[in-house]
C-alpha cells in the first residue's frame, strides 16, 4: 500500500485537531453530555470511519478497504468491551459525572499514545521477524480463552486494585475532592494531589493493557501501518460519547465476552496459518514455508460482522426473557400474598 507523506501529515493533523477540538469544548463546559449530545457525535464519528473506508476502497482498492472495515469493526467491538472497565473504574473510584468525560477525554489521548507505540514496536518485529506471527497468534488464542472463562467464572474485573494504582495511592498525598483536570490544589493549608491523578493512572494501566490485546488483533487483519493506526484511531473517536449513551445497554450485552473471545480465536488462527505459510523457523518443516490455506480479508469482515450481529441479537433476546420472567415472577407473588389483589 503506498501512502504518501501527505496522507499520513493530513491524517495526523485531523486526529489531532478533532482531540484539541474536544479537550477544549469539555474544558469549558464540564458536565454529563445529553443523549442528543452524544446521538449526534457518534453518528458524526460513526459516518467518518464509513467514509473513510469507502474513500481507501476506491483510492487504495478494494483488498485495503475490506481491511480497513474489518479492522475497524475488530478495534470497535474491543473498545466496547473495554468500556465495562472504564464504567467499574469510575464507579470504583467515585469520579463525579459532570468530571467523567474530561477522565475518558484524557483515557482516550493515553490510549492513541500507547497503541500508536504498540504500533510501530509491532511492525518493526513483523518486518524483521516473521515468527512474530506464531507469538501473537498464540496470544490472541490465549486472551480469548481468558475471556470464556472469566465470563463462566463471573470473575470481576477490578481495574482500581493493580499494584501501580494502589502503590499512586498509599505514596501520594490525595485530597477527597475532584477539581476536573486540575491535578494538585491546596486542602486545610497543605498541597495535594487530586484524586484525578489516580483516575488517570488506572486508565493509562488499563490503555497499556488494552494495546497487548488489541494491537494483535488488529495485525491480523491487516500489516499496513496506516490501516493499523487509522483504525484504531477511527475506533476511540466517539468512545466518549459511546460511553454516555449504551451505560445502561452494555450491561444486556451478556454474550460479548463470548462474540469478542470468538473473533480474537479466529484472528488468532489466521495469524498461525500466516505464519506458516511464511514459515522460516528451522524445526518447522525444515524452515521450508508450510502449504497451508490463508484467510482471506473478506472472508474474516464476514467472520466479524456476523459474530457481532449473532452476539448482539442472542443477548438482546436473553437479557429481554429474564426481564419478562422477572416481571412475572414479581407479579405471581403479588397475587400469592395473603389479602393482596393488586387488580383493585
Amino acid at each position: 500500500m503506498e501512502v504518501t507523506t501527505l496522507e499520513w501529515a493530513i491524517t495526523i493533523a485531523v486526529t489531532v485537531g478533532v482531540l484539541i477540538f474536544d479537550v477544549i469544548v469539555i474544558a469549558r463546559d464540564p458536565h454529563e453530555p445529553t443523549l442528543k449530545e452524544c446521538a449526534i457525535a457518534l453518528s458524526v464519528y460513526i459516518g467518518a470511519a464509513v467514509a473513510f473506508g469507502v474513500w481507501t476502497w476506491s483510492y487504495h482498492g478494494q483488498d485495503y478497504g475490506i481491511e480497513f472495515y474489518a479492522g475497524w469493526l475488530t478495534e470497535y467491538s474491543l473498545s466496547i468491551d473495554n468500556l465495562f472497565v472504564f464504567i467499574i473504574l469510575m464507579a470504583a473510584l467515585k469520579v463525579p459525572r459532570k468530571y467523567q468525560q474530561e477522565a475518558l477525554m484524557v483515557g482516550i489521548v493515553l490510549a492513541l499514545i500507547f497503541r500508536g507505540i504498540f504500533i510501530a514496536l509491532g511492525y518493526t518485529l513483523i518486518e524483521n521477524f516473521s515468527w512474530v506471527f506464531y507469538i501473537f497468534g498464540a496470544f490472541l488464542v490465549y486472551t480469548a480463552v481468558n475471556l470464556v472463562r472469566s465470563h463462566m467464572t463471573h470473575e470481576e474485573e477490578h481495574p482500581e486494585d493493580n499494584a501501580i494504582v494502589k502503590f499512586a495511592q498509599t505514596h501520594l498525598r490525595t485530597g477527597t475532592a475532584y477539581h476536573g483536570l486540575k491535578l494538585w490544589y491546596h486542602e486545610n493549608g497543605v498541597r495535594v494531589f487530586s484524586p484525578i491523578l489516580i483516575v488517570i493512572i488506572a486508565l493509562g494501566f488499563t490503555d497499556i493493557l488494552f494495546a497487548l490485546d488489541s494491537i494483535p488483533a488488529i495485525f491480523g487483519i491487516t500489516q499496513e501501518p496506516y490501516l493499523v493506526f487509522t483504525a484504531n484511531v477511527f475506533a476511540l473517536m466517539g468512545l466518549r460519547q459511546l460511553y454516555f449513551l449504551l451505560g445502561g445497554l452494555l450491561k444486556k450485552l451478556v454474550y460479548l465476552s463470548f462474540g469478542l473471545a470468538f473473533i480474537l480465536a479466529f484472528i488468532g488462527v489466521k495469524l498461525v496459518l500466516h505464519a506458516l505459510h511464511e514459515n522460516e523457523l528451522s524445526f518447522i518443516n525444515d524452515g521450508h514455508h508450510v502449504s497451508v490455506p490463508e484467510i482471506s480479508s473478506l472472508l474474516s469482515l464476514g467472520v466479524i460482522i456476523t459474530t457481532l450481529i449473532l452476539t448482539a441479537v442472542a443477548s438482546l433476546w436473553r437479557t429481554r426473557n429474564e426481564e419478562a420472567d422477572t416481571v412475572d415472577e414479581v407479579m405471581a407473588d403479588v397475587d400469592e400474598t395473603p389479602g393482596s389483589d393488586w387488580r383493585s
